[in-house]
């Protein structure tokens, strides 16, 4: 393995380890708001804007059976509506409600809180770690 790659390899699994292991968030947005994280990742797919359950399901992984379960459950909570397609009444749409759109602001604001382990670099050192972030966003 040449150099480039071994150390493309080091900085994915610190990456990784950081982001997934040792500061995930998840958690703490499912404890936060009484709910299953794929019940939050649903929601904010649909916060994106209107969705089919099949697109729904599509975009979050999951079969067409528990996504109808999910949404069950976020209409429930009063998050999210379901309503037949004009055009055909058999496909259902799922729409955000604005205590939704709150409840995707309050895990949004949870899982967006920098790990403290950050708050110890140095301004600079932030600073390029901001900047090489960004660029390979971007890419």
């Amino acid at each position: 393995m040449s150099a480039r790659a071994e150390h493309a390899r080091s900085a994915w699994l610190a990456m990784r380890t950081l982001v997934l292991d040792q500061y995930d968030r998840r958690p703490a947005v499912a404890d936060a708001l009484g709910m299953s994280y794929i019940r939050v990742k649903a929601l904010r797919r649909v916060a994106a804007g209107p969705v089919t359950m099949r697109e729904l399901a599509e975009s979050i992984g999951s079969d067409p059976p528990y996504t109808s379960v999910l949404v069950q459950d976020l209409a429930a909570r009063g998050l999210v509506e379901r309503a037949e397609r004009p055009d055909d009444r058999r496909v259902k749409v799922v729409s955000i409600t604005q205590a939704g759109r709150e409840t995707v602001r309050r895990a949004d604001e949870i899982q967006n809180e920098p790990a403290a382990v950050l708050a110890r670099l140095d301004p600079a050192e932030l600073a390029t770690l901001d900047r090489i972030l960004q660029e390979l966003l971007s890419r």
